[in-house]
């Protein structure tokens, strides 16, 4: 059966909540030819990896689902889902607008780049016949820009890292004669998929790749160890309803157990 617990006992959980407004984007990684035709369009590397994510004024945390398939026949009677594949969705990022427009150019001269395989001297974007053709995937896509969400203290952080990323639409932003506001541009990036968590060499060397316990890192710890390590965690202390069925001090597993009725 379920016991009371103290109001207090849950408000520290209640309290520590994290915020939405706590993040940052950061654009790295960009091939060679396409930091190229940027810098040709007035867009310097020190824009890219750090005013270009500064100004991003809106992001999502990326997500992602299963693709099951139906199995019919293993069991008489019963169908069941098995996963075979992990479909990655796409995010949206939205950015205000700088006073030289070097925003949009960003985002306009990258989809540019994309569908600009065709320059030649006698081929120019200007011409009335001129043609598309499309740049190989490696010359445009982006393997290191991550978003990295963080607390109000910057003690605990949860990182993104995006592999295949670039921009697939940019969303036509409408100017007006009303009353001013600050000019926004919205773009929608797709990518391979994701990494949650630092993969970087410092994390690695220190056991914390991946959101890993550095404690626990999979390729060396034993199987010992791990029981040891969930027995541990087993018998935490916790605050709140014992086996006695009192407000105090117990263990997860007492208060667990007590829940479900199985100690007298």
């Amino acid at each position: 059966m379920v016991r009371p617990r103290k109001i207090s006992d849950f408000k520290p959980t209640f309290t520590n909540l994290a915020q939405t407004s706590h993040y940052q984007v950061f654009f790295a990684g960009l091939p060679l030819m396409l930091r190229q035709h940027l810098r040709v369009r007035g867009l310097n590397g020190r824009f890219i990896s750090e005013t270009a994510g500064l100004l991003c004024n809106s992001a999502v945390l990326p997500g992602s689902r299963l693709a099951t398939a139906d199995i019919v026949g293993n069991h008489h009677g019963v169908i069941e889902k098995m996963a075979h594949s992990r479909l990655f969705t796409q995010i949206q990022l939205e950015f205000y607008v700088d006073n030289e427009y070097k925003t949009l150019k960003f985002l306009e001269h990258w989809m540019e780049f994309i569908a600009n395989g065709s320059t030649s001297r006698d081929n120019r974007q200007s011409n009335k016949d001129y043609y598309v053709r499309m740049e190989y995937p490696h010359t445009y896509k982006c393997d290191e820009t991550k978003i990295v969400k963080f607390d109000r203290d910057y003690n605990e952080e949860l990182e993104y890292k995006f592999i295949g990323l670039f921009p697939i639409d940019l969303t036509s932003t409408q100017v007006k004669y009303e009353q001013s506001q600050v000019l926004k541009a919205t773009a929608t990036f797709s990518f391979d998929r994701y990494l949650m968590g630092k993969y970087d060499s410092f994390s690695v060397a220190r056991g914390r790749s991946g959101n890993r316990d550095p404690q626990l890192v999979a390729q060396d710890a034993t199987q010992a160890e791990f029981e040891a390590a969930l027995e541990r965690d087993a018998t935490t202390p916790i605050s709140g309803t014992t086996r006695e069925g009192l407000s105090g001090s117990g263990t997860t597993r007492e208060f667990l157990l007590d829940i479900n009725g199985n100690i007298g």
